[in-house]
This record gives structure tokens, sequence and C-alpha cells, in this order.
């Protein structure tokens, strides 16, 4: 008797024991999950358009000044990426963006637009009228984006492979889910593919459109290939022996509610944290 009361006393710590230990785990894996997605960032994509007749003199300034004005503001820990791309061909070109900016905050409820975007103390003596180019460019739609995945080629040199970047926007009925997929299935493919020289792109990522969402918006995900050449990044080349990933290709494309839609941008300039 009194051995049976004592396997039952043990039974019961036993079983309080792992639910408090799965209950630690839960909850420590929560916070760390929490805090990957705290230090991802959110991306802004700000879409605009400008005439050809003022692509140069935009280009030359967003450059020449207010590419410093986000590298300062990233050395200040305010802002972690700043990119600015030209839009390669397109269709209804007149009516369509065809300059896009992303900028990825670190903390955006606490980033003052006013201060990050305030050119005064990087170029204290250049006035404004020379700096400036919203005179010369509309804004046709913003995103809000959350980075996801990422891989890269390992002898990948960003400043010197990274030349244009292929939009891929895709609507799937669960985005959360396609994300996780294309991580689970393409992001390690396509990382074996680039470092074994199947093929020539340079980088991969996904992210989530967090806002605007709803159906006219035709897209709740985006993915990206960076190539070297414009002729890799329209018509890409593989090995003949590759094997694609074809059941977790299927996954994929079963969440996919709509056809793709895809542009090609030529990478101008970008600014990046350090540690990126």
């Amino acid at each position: 008797m009194l051995k049976a009361t004592i396997m039952k006393t043990t039974i019961h710590y036993v079983k309080k024991f792992i639910k408090a230990l799965l209950l630690f785990v839960f909850l420590f894996s929560f916070k760390m999950n929490a805090q990957d997605d705290e230090n991802k960032g959110i991306s802004v994509y700000q879409y605009r358009q400008v005439q050809q007749d003022q692509m140069e003199e935009f280009i030359a300034r967003e450059t020449k000044y207010w590419s410093k004005v986000a590298e300062s503001a990233i050395a200040k820990g305010n802002l972690t990426f700043w990119g600015l791309f030209e839009k390669v061909g397109g269709f209804d070109m007149p009516n369509s963006p065809n300059i896009l900016f992303i900028n990825t905050y670190k903390d955006i409820d606490n980033a003052n637009m006013g201060e990050i975007w305030n050119p005064s103390a990087v170029w204290p003596n250049v006035p404004m009228d020379q700096m400036e180019t919203s005179s010369m460019s509309k804004v046709n739609h913003m995103l809000f984006v959350k980075p996801e995945g990422w891989v890269k080629a390992s002898n990948a040199e960003p400043e010197n492979d990274y030349k244009f970047i292929k939009m891929i926007y895709h609507n799937a009925s669960n985005p959360g889910n396609l994300v996780a997929l294309e991580d689970k299935h393409w992001g390690p493919f396509i990382q074996s593919a680039m470092d074994s020289g199947k093929n020539k792109q340079k980088a991969w990522g996904n992210s989530r459109i967090l806002s605007p969402s709803g159906p006219e918006m035709k897209a709740n995900t985006i993915s990206v290939d960076i190539y070297s050449t414009l002729k890799e990044t329209l018509d890409p080349t593989w090995d003949e022996n590759t094997v694609f990933p074809t059941e977790g290709l299927t996954e994929i494309m079963a969440l996919e509610t709509d056809q793709r839609i895809s542009f090609v941008y030529r990478i101008v300039k970008v600014v990046t944290a350090p540690q990126q």
C-alpha cells in the first residue's frame, strides 16, 4: 500500500515537472521568436513615378545627398537599410511607378521621421531646393513589409554581384504558411544551387506584406531573386542535372490563389547596417 502511494506521488510530481518544463520551453521559444521578429524590423516600400527627362537628375540627387542622410540614420541605429531601385521595362509605363525605395526601420513606432530625413545635419550648407526630389516624382504606392527569409551565395560580394533584382509578388490563402514553406523548401534548395554553381543567382529572400491588404492588392507576400546580369534576371539558366524540390514546390503552389506578378529592377544604390 505504501509502495503504491509513493508511486502515485512520484508520478504526480513527474507530471507537474513535465508540464512546467513544456511551459518553459514554449515561453522561451515564444520570447526568442519575438526577439527575432523585432530584430528584423519593418520595411517601407515606396513606389514612385519619375518622368524620364528628370530621371538622371533624380538619381543623382538621391545617390549624392539622400543616401548619405540614410547612412547617418543607420549609424545612429534608427534605420537598418536604404535602397534605391529603378524599374527595367514594364507595361502602361506612363501611369506606372518606375522607382522603388526600400527603407527598413529598426523600431517603426519610435522612428522619428522628421529627424531621420532631416538633411541639415549631413548637408548644412546645401539648400533644400538643390537636394529635394519630391517635385520630380509622385508617390503611387506605399507598403509596410516584414522581412523574413534570406540566403545568399557563399561567394557573393554584394557590391560587385548585386546588380539586378526580380521582385515576385505572391497572393496566398495563408501568407504566413507560404513564407514558412518557402523557408523550409526553397531557401535551402536555392542556397545549395547557388553554392554549387547550378545557377547564377546571387541571393534570395522573402517577406510578408503587412499593409495594405485586401482583394484589390493581388499580393500578400514578396520574394526576391538577385543576379549580376540582366540576362540572368530575365532568363535564368540552370544546370541540366538540377533536381528541384517538386514536393515542396507543390505545397507552395497549392497556397497561391493567383498568378504571380513580377518586375525587374536595376539596383541603383543600397546602404546597410554594418552587421548586414
